[in-house]
């Protein structure tokens, strides 16, 4: 059976690291790229949105949502380097690559998928961890089966990119990159030295997926039951070619199933929501939700884990004594405690994503390797302020001997 989709997207999601003592400087390269702009969140524009996260979440993310137009006017006035000085104290900022016009479809290409971007995003925090986000969307066509094989093969970012304008007849439909070729040199352009991601266990070989499709309603409507699509379902969700042979078994665990005509497949590599058309909702209001108070969500979480991962590298040195311990205290107080929302699909997706990429189990690790490190310290220091101790034991019992030999002279 030849699934139609009625909508779909995919932001792909490449993490990277920057140096934090050049992060302000990639901020200003950022500034003073020209089709680079810094995105302002508004209460009004993105109402749901400033609701849906918690105030200390929100603030951590979206701190230019309390930007007044005065502010904002103020803030531009600035010089680009004193601009990247301020943003460089937010924990968070995210700029939008400027796109050109729509183009038509290529003439004489018949076969083959191709594909639009849609936007680009790059989200920056200043523990020097940032986000490459890709929004695609399959053009001029409405197979399920090309959704699930453009998936497939973009994924690999760095190892496939290059050779993807010859795989599968997957081309590049936009009036910005003439070819796939251009967008890998538009992502090296603005993701600098990649080493210093391998430094905290990024895999620099393939993007996070986050993906939507809404199905026509006749493939799932009152009659006919999700049953017969889950093996679909499941290739999407494990990112799998439409001719994939692999016995994937369905996990609940990593299901969520809230809606009656939805479900969406976590896992460690992506989250995917599958629909269908016989709820309205389902192109029209879901699509927006998922793009928006989910995908900031996603970025939280995975943020999260990288920001472990690196903390947990500071501490394997000795050198990073005082640096590690001030990273794991302020990660605890401006992250690790704080409830990020009352929405109850919010809450579902944290949990099993968190599951999923083993969160609870690194900060446990992490924090153990703090503790020891503590108490390293703590007997490290009373063994100095025993040795302090002793050292004016012995000045003092040196002084008294003084002391008593002069009185005794003097008799």
């Amino acid at each position: 059976m030849e699934l139609k989709t009625k909508y779909q997207y995919t932001y792909f999601i490449y993490p990277y690291m920057i140096e934090e003592e050049k992060y302000e400087r990639y901020l200003l390269g950022l500034l003073k790229n020209k089709k680079c702009y810094l995105k302002y969140f508004e209460k009004e524009k993105d109402y749901n949105m400033y609701h849906f996260f918690l105030p200390k979440v929100r603030e951590y993310l979206f701190r230019n949502f309390e930007f007044t137009k005065e502010k904002i006017k103020k803030f531009k006035e600035f010089s680009d380097k004193m601009q990247a000085r301020i943003l460089s104290k937010y924990p968070c900022v995210t700029f939008e690559y400027q796109l050109g016009k729509d183009v038509q479809a290529k003439e004489g290409e018949e076969n083959g998928i191709f594909f639009k971007v849609q936007k680009i995003e790059i989200i920056c925090f200043n523990t020097g961890i940032c986000f490459f986000c890709l929004k695609t969307n399959v053009e001029d066509s409405t197979h399920f089966s090309d959704v699930l094989n453009f998936n497939y093969k973009f994924k690999d970012s760095e190892s496939e990119l290059k050779k993807l304008k010859n795989y599968e007849n997957i081309r590049l439909q936009t009036s910005d990159f003439s070819e796939v070729i251009n967008l890998n040199n538009l992502m090296r352009q603005l993701i600098p030295n990649r080493k210093n991601s391998k430094k905290v266990n990024l895999d620099t070989d393939t993007f996070y997926t986050y993906a939507y499709t809404c199905i026509e309603q006749e493939y799932w409507d009152q009659d006919n039951t999700f049953d017969n699509l889950h093996n679909e379902f499941l290739k999407y969700m494990y990112l799998q070619k439409s001719n994939s042979n692999i016995n994937l078994k369905q996990n609940y665990e990593n299901i969520i199933d809230k809606w009656k005509f939805a479900r969406m497949g976590i896992t460690k590599t992506g989250i995917t929501l599958f629909s269908s058309a016989f709820e309205n909702d389902n192109y029209t209001k879901l699509p927006f939700i998922y793009e928006n108070e989910y995908f900031y969500l996603y970025i939280w979480i995975l943020h999260k884990k990288i920001y472990l991962n690196k903390i947990s590298k500071l501490l394997d040195k000795i050198e990073n004594n005082k640096k590690s311990r001030d990273e794991f205290v302020k990660f605890t107080q401006n992250i690790w405690i704080h409830e990020i929302t009352n929405d109850d699909i919010g809450l579902e997706i944290n949990k099993k994503l968190s599951e999923q990429l083993g969160i609870d189990k690194i900060y446990q690790e992490v924090k153990n390797k703090y503790d020891i490190m503590y108490k390293g310290l703590k007997i490290e220091r009373n063994s100095k302020i025993n040795k302090c101790i002793f050292v004016l034991f012995v000045i003092s019992l040196i002084c008294n001997i003084i002391n008593l030999v002069g009185i005794l002279l003097l008799k």
